[in-house]
């Protein structure tokens, strides 16, 4: 029994909502941030640094589609196969959206709708967007390529969050722009003081980017307890453990009206899991008894992990523990 792997809605489902997160990706780049000359961070900024200093003969795409693939064959061992799958795909159609929707958007609306507005303004909604659409990519285990890569690596290894990890990288990324020459879409170099100025709304958009990207997954990454109360407790412990990929708790309860034993199921998951875990359950027991509670400070397996070594103890409270340790009434 693998309820998962039968489950081509739910496979359709994350692939779609990749496919949405990474249009939002592109879109806000073509609209909001390269018509005023923007850097940002990650591969996006990197590709468009090389785009403007060749004055368009490298196209964002191209250089994107392969910056990626570098970086894709580096990370392949340490994400693994499920997650390149996705991610192989978030960078072609990336690389071909880079390509075709430049084209697809009248000039008079970047004039009015992006240009009019001034930078601040569409430094502050590109980074918000741009956030919100990473963080909708790596919900469904997927990425938008380049430093999301690197910070799914860091995040699986340490217990440090995806913005956080970005935000490091697209600040290297943009002091980098102050050095390399840059011409706007008429063929103009622009000074060092354009240039200076990008930069510092690139540092605007990368910590929008990087807020907006936790904000999203923190939702996300919550967690829930479930109990579930069942007669074929043990054909959905089973399908928990060997098929969900979660663990699970046994145990023993009484009901006090009915003096009946019964065997109760607590479950601790993340909350975007909620719903593919309820599936399992209704599949083997249309009649069992579920309720959901939040959890808060989940620790452990699977879970985040302590942050920080215990603070040091004072002299008087070694004192006070020593005084109960002898105590103890």
């Amino acid at each position: 029994m693998d309820l998962l792997k039968r489950d081509a809605g739910t496979i359709l489902k994350e692939y779609a909502l990749i496919t949405l997160g990474v249009l939002v990706y592109v879109t806000t780049w073509c609209v909001f941030l390269m018509p005023q000359n923007f850097v940002g961070g990650g591969v996006s900024g990197i590709s468009a640094i090389i785009h403007y200093a060749t004055k368009g003969a490298v196209g964002v795409g191209t250089a994107y589609f392969i910056i990626n693939l570098i970086l894709l064959i580096i990370g392949l061992k340490v994400l693994g196969k499920a997650f390149s799958g996705k991610t192989i795909y978030a960078i072609l159609l990336a690389s071909a959206a880079f390509e075709v929707i430049p084209g697809l958007i009248p000039h008079e609306f970047i004039e009015e709708f992006v240009l009019s507005n001034g930078k601040m303004l569409c430094a502050l909604i590109g980074g918000s967007l741009i956030g919100t659409s990473i963080g909708l990519t790596f919900a469904q285990g997927g990425s938008t390529g380049g430093t999301d890569i690197i910070a799914l690596i860091v995040n699986k290894k340490r217990n440090v969050s995806p913005g956080k990890v970005i935000m490091i990288v697209d600040f290297i990324i943009l002091f980098s722009a102050l050095f390399v020459p840059s011409y706007n879409s008429d063929g103009e170099a622009l000074s060092a003081s354009a240039r200076f100025a990008t930069v510092v709304y690139g540092f605007i958009i990368v910590t929008v980017d990087g807020y907006a990207t936790d904000f999203f997954l923190s939702g996300a990454r919550r967690s829930i307890q479930v109990m579930i109360f069942s007669r074929k407790y043990k054909e959905i412990a089973d399908a928990i453990v060997y098929d969900f990929k979660r663990g699970t708790t046994l145990l023993h309860a009484q009901g006090w009206y009915t003096k009946e034993e019964k065997e109760v199921l607590l479950v601790i998951t993340r909350r975007r899991d909620i719903t593919m875990l309820l599936r399992y359950i209704k599949a083997l027991d249309p009649d069992a008894f579920v309720y959901i509670t939040n959890v808060s400070n989940v620790f452990g397996e699977g879970f985040d992990h302590f942050k920080e070594k215990g603070r040091k103890l004072s002299e008087w409270e070694k004192q006070q523990i020593s005084g109960q340790e002898k105590d103890p009434s």
